[in-house]
C-alpha cells in the first residue's frame, strides 16, 4: 500500500506508485497473476516483487491497470488558502475514477501553482484521497546587503519580489538573474548574488539577497581588422565603447555592455555609409575576457568595401500637386557627391514634411537604390505614393490630470475639420513643450482616424512639478553674503497662470516681489499681469576696517502688464509702472542742517539724494520661434523694447533695449547658442548742477552678476574709488587693500552684452546624473555717464623736518546739531588736568547748568577735520571686458545647482572680477 507521494520527488516515487497500483488489486486478480509478476508482501504494505521460474509454452499475460474512484477527497494542512482553491488547482473531483498517472498529474498541477512549498497524497489504496500541502510563506521583506555601486532602490525596482507576495524559489531565481543582468550592464561580470531567508513566525520570511559585486570589468582593448581607409582610432571615435584609460577614470563609456557591443556595430555602419562606403559590412564581433578574468578585449572584423557616389537621383510622386523635378531639386543629394545614407534619410523626411505641409498626413516616400558595382554610382529614386489629402477628426488631449484641457488646446494651432499641416503639428509640439508644464520631448502623434482622408492628433502628456523654489546663496566683496529666494507656480490651478514671490536679503539690500500673471483672460489670448514691490538697497563704506551705511534706497511700486500676439511669431506687450523712490544718507553723513555732507558721502552720491515719483509707460516687440523656451536647443527669439517715464511724476527719461538670441543643434549632442543684448538711456531733462549727470543713479543700467559671469555685483562699469591717507604725516600711505576703499558703483547710460555658450554632451551616466556642463566666453561694457566733480581737493606741503611731501587735512568751522557755531576753551577734568573741549559760547566758558555763558575771554572757532582722501573716477569706457568660463547645470539631490568658474581675461581699471559663482533651487 502507497500513502503518501511528496511534491519535491514525486518524479522518483512516482515510478512506485505507478507500480504499486498496478500490482494492488482484488485477491482474485492477484490469484491470476501469471509468473514473474509481482505479489503483495503483507507485513510492508508494499508490493515486493517475486519472480518464478517462466512456464514454457505458455504466453504471459500483461496485468491490466487498476482503476479506482475516488470515495472522499480533503485538504489538509491549508492555512491561507481555502480547501476548494487547492482542489481547484488539480482535476481530482469525488465519483471520478483515478490511476496513478491522475495523481501524479495532480502532484505536477499543485506545483505548477507555485503556492506550496510541499505536497503530497494519501489514502490511495482506498479511494480516500487526502491532499497533504504546506503553503509556501509570505515575504515579510525584502532585504538587499553588500551593494554599494548600484543604489537598494534601483535593485528593487527590477526585482518581482515584494513583501505580501507567496515565496517561491522560482521568483528568487528569477530576481537573482535580474540583480546580476544590472551588475552585468555596469560591467561587472564578476558580481555573485547570495540569497539567505529568514523564518519567522505565522509563515513569513525574510528574503535577503547578499550580493558580492566584485570589481568593474573594462574595456582594455578594441582591436579592429581588416579597415584601410580610416584608422583605428578614427573608427574608435564612432563607438559609444571607449577604452579604459586614465583620463577617462570617471566614463562610463569604458564598462563593457553587450547591448552596446551591437550598438556600436550599427554606429560603424552609419559611419562608413555617410562615407560612400555601401558595401561595408561588420563580419563579427568577438569580446573576449583577458586572462586575468578582470578586463574585456573587443575585436571587430570589418569589410569595406567600394566607395560610391550619388547617380542619378529623382522624384517619382504619385501626387498630382507635386512636380518631380522640383521636387529632386530641393534635395540636399547631388549626383557626382559621395554617397551618403544620412543625406537618403533626411531627404525622406524632407519630402515627407513638404507632403504635410500641404495637407498629407501618411505619405509613404521610398527610396529606391539602383547601385552600379561598375561605374560605382548609386542613383536612387524617390517614390512618393498616392495619397489623399488629410483632415484632422478630432484632437486627443491625454494623461493631464491637474491641467486643465484648454491650456492644452490654447497651444495647439490645428482644430477639428482642419486641413492636416505638419509645420503647424510641429509648431503645436514645440508651444506645449515650451509651457514647461509636461515631461520634455513631448510628441503628438498623427494616428489614422475613421477613413482614409482623416487623422487623429493624439497628445500623450506626462505632467511633472510646475512649482519652482530657487535659494541662491553668494558671497560678494561688497556686501558679504547673499542670499536670494524665489517661489514661483507656473500652472496655478491647473489654468497656466503664473504666481510668483520673491525675497532678497544680504547685510546691504533686502527685496520683496510679488506677480501674478493670467496668458489668457476670458479665454482670449490676451495676456494681463501684474507686480508689487519693494526694494531697500544700502550703498556703504569703510572707516578703517569698519562698514557704515551712507546711502539707502527704498522703492516701492507695482507694475501692470498686458499682450497680445500679432502672428504666430510676433507679439505685443505694454506695461505701465508707478514707483516712489526714497533717496537718503544717514544721520551720521548729513550737516547739522540736514544737508548732505560732500565731505564724507560724496559728491555723486550727495545729487541722488530726495525722493520722487517715476511714472512710465512702455512696450516691447518681440519674435519667438524658440522650440522651448525653457531649454532651448533651436530657434531664435529677438525683443525690442522702450519705456516712457514722464508720464507725470518727477522722472523724465526714454530707455531703449533690445534682446536677442540663437539657438543651433551643432550635432552628436553638442548645443550652440549667441545671446546679445544691449540698452541705452536718453535723459529728456538737463543735469540738476555741474558736474552730475541727468539720468539719476537710481535709474541706470548695472552691470555684473548673474548676467556677466566672471564679474561680482555691479563689477562692471562707472564707478567712484575712495582711497584715504593714513594719519601722521613722516609716514603718510594711500590705503591699496581694495576692501579699504569706499566703493560706488555709478552705473551707466549705456551698456552692451554677449555671450557664445556651447553646452557640452556627457556620457549615459552623467546624464542620469543630470550634469549638463557648458564652456562660454562673454564680451561687455557699461559706460556713459558724465564725470562728476571732484568731492574736495587737498594741499599738498613739504615736512620742514624729514623733506618728504605730504597731504594735509582739510578744517572747516564745526557747528552744533542745531547748526550753532562751535568754539573752543579750556577747562580741566576730574584730576585737574586741563583738556579743550568745545561750546557755543564766543567769549568765556559755560556755566554748570550750561545755559550762560561766564567770563569775557575770546574763544578760538572750532575747526572739524577732514582726512585727505584721492577719489579716482573710474570704469566709464566703451572698451570690452572679456571673460571666458565652464559652467555645469546639476540635478543635484537638493535641487537644481548651477555652478561657474569665469576668468575675467580683459578688464578696465576699477572692475571687480569674481571667480566662482553658485546657485541652487529645487521644484515641487
Amino acid at each position: 500500500m502507497v500513502t503518501a507521494i511528496n511534491g519535491y520527488d514525486f518524479a522518483r516515487k512516482g515510478a512506485l506508485l505507478l507500480a504499486g497500483t498496478i500490482l494492488s488489486g482484488v485477491p482474485a486478480l492477484a490469484q491470476t497473476v501469471p509468473a514473474g509478476s509481482a505479489t503483495p508482501s503483507p507485513s510492508s504494505g508494499r508490493q515486493t516483487p517475486t519472480t518464478a521460474a517462466p512456464v514454457v509454452g505458455v504466453t504471459p499475460v500483461a496485468a491490466p491497470v487498476s482503476v479506482r474512484t475516488i470515495k472522499t477527497l480533503r485538504v489538509e494542512g491549508s492555512q491561507r488558502i481555502e480547501p476548494e482553491t487547492v482542489l481547484s488547482y488539480t482535476k481530482l473531483r469525488v465519483g471520478i475514477p483515478y490511476t496513478a498517472e491522475t495523481l501524479d498529474q495532480a502532484l505536477k498541477d499543485l506545483q505548477a501553482s507555485d503556492l506550496f512549498a510541499d505536497y503530497s497524497i494519501a489514502g490511495v489504496e482506498n479511494g480516500n484521497i487526502v491532499l497533504r500541502v504546506r503553503e509556501n510563506p509570505i515575504i515579510n521583506r525584502v532585504i538587499i546587503e553588500g551593494n554599494k555601486a548600484l543604489k537598494s532602490d534601483k535593485i528593487t525596482k527590477e526585482i518581482r519580489l515584494a513583501p505580501r507576495q507567496i515565496f517561491t524559489r522560482t521568483a528568487v531565481r528569477q530576481d537573482i538573474g535580474r540583480i546580476i543582468e544590472l551588475y552585468r550592464r555596469q560591467g561587472r561580470f564578476g558580481a555573485v548574488i547570495d540569497p539567505k531567508m529568514v523564518n519567522l513566525d505565522q509563515n513569513r520570511v525574510d528574503v535577503v539577497f547578499v550580493v558580492s559585486e566584485g570589481p568593474k570589468s573594462k574595456v582594455r582593448q578594441i582591436n579592429i581588422l581588416g579597415n584601410e581607409v580610416f584608422s583605428d582610432d578614427q573608427i574608435r571615435g564612432q563607438m559609444a565603447t571607449k577604452q579604459a584609460r586614465l583620463f577617462r577614470l570617471l566614463s562610463s563609456a569604458t564598462s563593457y555592455d553587450q547591448d552596446r557591443l551591437s550598438y556600436d556595430q550599427q554606429k560603424l555602419r552609419q559611419f562608413y555609409l555617410t562615407q560612400g562606403y555601401a558595401d561595408f559590412r561588420v563580419t563579427s564581433a568577438v569580446a573576449e575576457l583577458t586572462p586575468d578574468k578582470k578586463d574585456f578585449i573587443i575585436t571587430y572584423v570589418v569589410e569595406e568595401g567600394k566607395r560610391y557616389k550619388f547617380g542619378d537621383v529623382t522624384v517619382d510622386s504619385q501626387i498630382r500637386d507635386f512636380d518631380n523635378s522640383k521636387l529632386a531639386a530641393t534635395l540636399p543629394l547631388k549626383k557626382g557627391d559621395w554617397y551618403n545614407a544620412k543625406l537618403v534619410e533626411d531627404s525622406v523626411d524632407n519630402l515627407s514634411q513638404t507632403a504635410g505641409l500641404f495637407g498629407y498626413a501618411f505619405t509613404e516616400v521610398n527610396p529606391e537604390f539602383q547601385k552600379d558595382a561598375d561605374t560605382l554610382t548609386m542613383g536612387i529614386n524617390f517614390n512618393i505614393a498616392e495619397a489623399k489629402r488629410t483632415y484632422v477628426e478630432r484632437v486627443e488631449i491625454n494623461g493631464n490630470t491637474q491641467t486643465q484641457d484648454k491650456v492644452v488646446r490654447r497651444e495647439i494651432r490645428l482644430a477639428e475639420g482642419d486641413a492636416f499641416n505638419s509645420f503647424q503639428v510641429k509648431r503645436s509640439q514645440d508651444r506645449i513643450n515650451s509651457l514647461g508644464y509636461f515631461a520634455d520631448k513631448m510628441e503628438i502623434k498623427q494616428l489614422p482616424g475613421s477613413a482614409p482622408d482623416r487623422v487623429i492628433l493624439e497628445t500623450n502628456l506626462e505632467e511633472k512639478s510646475t512649482g519652482e523654489l530657487q535659494l541662491s546663496a553668494g558671497y560678494s566683496s561688497l556686501e558679504r553674503f547673499i542670499i536670494q529666494a524665489n517661489i514661483t507656480q507656473r500652472n496655478f490651478r491647473g489654468k497656466g497662470q503664473e504666481l510668483r514671490a520673491g525675497v532678497n536679503y544680504s547685510s546691504y539690500s533686502k527685496s520683496i516681489e510679488l506677480g501674478f500673471t493670467e496668458p489668457y483672460l476670458f479665454d482670449k489670448n490676451i495676456a494681463l499681469g501684474g507686480d508689487i514691490f519693494r526694494r531697500d538697497y544700502n550703498s556703504f563704506n569703510f572707516v578703517g576696517n569698519d562698514r557704515q551705511t551712507n546711502y539707502s534706497q527704498v522703492s516701492t511700486g507695482f507694475q501692470l502688464r498686458t499682450g497680445v500676439p500679432l502672428t504666430e511669431f510676433w507679439s505685443l506687450s505694454g506695461r505701465y509702472g508707478l514707483s516712489y523712490d526714497e533717496v537718503g544718507l544717514d544721520n551720521q553723513f548729513l550737516n547739522a542742517d540736514g544737508s548732505c555732507n560732500l565731505l564724507v558721502a560724496g559728491r555723486y552720491l550727495c545729487d541722488a539724494i530726495g525722493n520722487r515719483w517715476t511714472s512710465s509707460v512702455g512696450y516691447s516687440l518681440s519674435r519667438d520661434n524658440l522650440n522651448s523656451r525653457l531649454r532651448p536647443t533651436a530657434g531664435s527669439r529677438f525683443s525690442f523694447s522702450q519705456d516712457f517715464a514722464g508720464l507725470g511724476g518727477d522722472v523724465k527719461y526714454i530707455r531703449t533695449r533690445f534682446e536677442g538670441s540663437k539657438y543651433q543643434n551643432l550635432g552628436s549632442g553638442f548645443i550652440g547658442s549667441i545671446i546679445a543684448e544691449g540698452g541705452y538711456i536718453h535723459p529728456l531733462e538737463k543735469a540738476r548742477r555741474e558736474g552730475s549727470d541727468a539720468v539719476r543713479i537710481t535709474d541706470r543700467f548695472y552691470l555684473g552678476e548673474p548676467q556677466f559671469r566672471g564679474f561680482d555685483i555691479r563689477g562692471v562699469g562707472p564707478r567712484i574709488l575712495r582711497a584715504a591717507y593714513s594719519n601722521g604725516t613722516p609716514t603718510q600711505v594711500l590705503a591699496t587693500d581694495r576692501n579699504s576703499i569706499q566703493d560706488d558703483a555709478l552705473g551707466g547710460r549705456a551698456y552692451y552684452l554677449a555671450r557664445a555658450e556651447i553646452e557640452i554632451p556627457l556620457g549615459s551616466g552623467a546624464r542620469e546624473l543630470g550634469l549638463r556642463p557648458s564652456i562660454y566666453a562673454q564680451v561687455g561694457s557699461l559706460f556713459g555717464i558724465a564725470r562728476p566733480l571732484p568731492t574736495a581737493t587737498f594741499e599738498t606741503v613739504t615736512d620742514p623736518t624729514t623733506g618728504k611731501d605730504y597731504v594735509k587735512s582739510n578744517f572747516t568751522p564745526a557747528v552744533n546739531s542745531l547748526g550753532a557755531p562751535l568754539y573752543t576753551y579750556t577747562t580741566t577734568d576730574t584730576s585737574g588736568a586741563p583738556v579743550t573741549a568745545n561750546t557755543t559760547c564766543e567769549r568765556g566758558s559755560p556755566d554748570s547748568a550750561g545755559t550762560s555763558c561766564i567770563g569775557t575771554m575770546a574763544n578760538p572757532r572750532a575747526q572739524t577735520e577732514q582726512t585727505p582722501f584721492v577719489e579716482s573716477f573710474l570704469g566709464n569706457s566703451a572698451k570690452p571686458r572679456l571673460s571666458i568660463g565652464v559652467g555645469v547645470n546639476w540635478n543635484s539631490p537638493f535641487g537644481p545647482l548651477r555652478i561657474d568658474l569665469a576668468k575675467a581675461l580683459l578688464t578696465q581699471k576699477g572692475d571687480d572680477p569674481k571667480l566662482i559663482t553658485f546657485n541652487v533651487g529645487t521644484q515641487f
